[in-house]
């Protein structure tokens, strides 16, 4: 997908969504949140889209989720103080990984900041390989519910 497709995210686009007040410590020497920040709340939706909505317990779950690839695009700039609404989707479900897309706004602000995201291999916790069944069921449902068809209209 195009940056210039990207911007023209709007929070509608978006299935979970996630607010978070900014701290002091995200901003950077330039006055603006940090780009690591950015990843981890990338993480933090995921994670707790996860959490809620696909029976994951990190600690003892059999099937994990690993990072095999990661990206952002930045649009516009936040900081401190604000509040930022985040946005998650799925783009994309195999039948071991799936690719998440986060939506970052600005409380009070129509345009997106930063699209980003990354995608998963679930994963056998034993083994670090992936399950030959695919990720778990309990996973895949709920990773559905926040599915798009993001395939080109012909």
């Amino acid at each position: 997908m195009s940056s210039a497709q990207l911007k023209q995210r709007h929070q509608e686009d978006y299935g979970f969504h996630l607010e978070y007040r900014t701290r002091w410590s995200d901003n950077d020497m330039y006055d603006h949140m940090n780009n690591s920040v950015y990843s981890f709340l990338f993480d933090s939706i995921i994670n707790s889209y996860l959490i809620e909505h696909c029976g994951l317990r990190p600690p003892t779950s059999p099937q994990i989720g690993l990072v095999v690839h990661s990206t952002s695009d930045y649009f516009g700039s936040v900081g401190f103080p604000s509040i930022v609404d985040l946005g998650l989707r799925v783009n994309k479900l195999g039948k071991s990984s799936v690719t998440y897309e986060v939506g970052v706004f600005e409380r009070g602000k129509d345009d997106v900041r930063a699209v980003g995201g990354y995608t998963h291999v679930f994963v056998e916790r034993e083994t670090n390989r992936p399950a030959a069944s695919g990720m778990s069921e309990e996973i895949r449902r709920g990773l559905e519910k926040v599915l798009v068809d993001v395939q080109p209209k012909l």
